[in-house]
């Protein structure tokens, strides 16, 4: 079973950096395209970037644009998200999830929470002076 673990939130000032990875394994493949999500106390959960299995294709949110990359690391079964200048509003627990095996990565990637079966369990951020 394909297992996600997220790391490296955590409380920060606004204006600040983290890096926040993903690590998965277990499932049948090496190449798994990524969500990265998250959920504020209150709200839905939304998608803010994802990176293609196959091309390292990404996609954001327009909210984050521009503060917010996505990458995959050198190591196998490993994608990053570089979170930039920081604000309040980012304040939210972080899951990274896998698309579902044979799903097609579209620039829709992150309408579809359904299309995302397994997911990891959340790692915190805060942002807070």
């Amino acid at each position: 079973q394909l297992r996600l673990v997220e790391s490296g939130g955590g409380l920060v000032q606004p204006g600040g950096s983290l890096r926040l990875s993903c690590s998965y394994s277990g499932g049948i493949s090496d190449n798994y395209s990524i969500g990265w999500f998250r959920q504020a106390p209150g709200k839905e959960r939304e998608g803010v970037a994802c990176i293609s299995g196959s091309d390292a294709t990404t996609y954001y949110a327009d909210s984050v644009k521009g503060r917010f990359t996505v990458s995959r690391g050198n190591a196998k079964n490993m994608v990053f998200l570089q979170i930039n200048n920081l604000e309040r509003e980012d304040t939210a627990v972080y899951y990274c999830a896998a698309l579902n095996f044979g799903f097609l990565f579209t620039s829709k990637c992150l309408s579809f929470l359904g299309d995302y079966k397994d997911w990891g369990q959340g790692t915190q951020v805060t942002v807070s002076s």
